[in-house]
């Protein structure tokens, strides 16, 4: 979604970022591509090292504020996950550095660039922040999968590294969604378009 997400779906960034914060002018760039191609690539990752930035602080601000039953396993299940991203931001900032561009990882940047408000969830249920992330996960993956599409067409390095992490990241939004799945395997969250919306759905939800 471009401009401002008013859905509030946290972990939301599109390929249509500038890459504003990313240096416009680079002395070189890898073997191959053409000084365009490598500022279009560092331009569409700058969006994702905003979007995973942003990412491993909103799970751990969940992993913070989780409470009732199930909390333990929730506040356990989230760290890998923070620390898996964390990876991926140094992942890509590396790839900007290494494409000849300079990757801009500071808060400020986030703010001012970044097509989504904050998480909107505090201290709540376990199942209210389940719920709630699985909307980031959903933001930030459809854009990972727009990003592999730029790649895809210039560059099966960058490619590659996008594919892995969609794929990571796709398999953490089943542990979250494991949780909000009904009896008949339906997402009790389904139709939800916002982080709280969702929320809504499965407050007060006991096992």
């Amino acid at each position: 979604m471009a401009g401002k997400n008013t859905n509030k779906t946290a972990s939301k960034n599109t390929t249509k970022n500038t890459g504003k914060s990313a240096a416009a002018v680079a002395h070189y760039t890898v073997p191959g591509l053409s000084d365009q191609q490598g500022l279009e690539l560092a331009s569409v990752l700058q969006g994702r090292l905003h979007a995973l930035n942003d990412l491993q602080l909103t799970l751990k601000h969940a992993h913070w504020n989780v409470t009732g039953r199930g909390f333990i396993s929730v506040h356990e299940m989230l760290d890998p996950q923070v620390e898996l991203v964390r990876g991926f931001v140094d992942e890509v900032a590396e790839r900007i550095a290494t494409l000849g561009y300079s990757p801009n990882g500071l808060s400020g940047a986030i703010v001012a660039e970044r097509t989504w408000d904050d998480y909107s969830i505090g201290r709540a249920g376990v199942y209210e922040h389940l719920a709630a992330l699985d909307l980031v996960y959903t933001g930030l993956l459809e854009d990972h999968r727009a990003a592999l599409e730029t790649a895809g067409r210039i560059d099966p390095v960058t490619e590659d590294m996008l594919i892995g992490q969609v794929r990571e990241l796709e398999l953490f939004q089943w542990f979250v969604r494991a949780h909000l799945e009904n009896n008949s395997g339906e997402l009790e969250t389904a139709g939800a378009r916002t982080e709280k919306g969702a929320a809504g759905k499965v407050r007060g939800r006991k096992r």
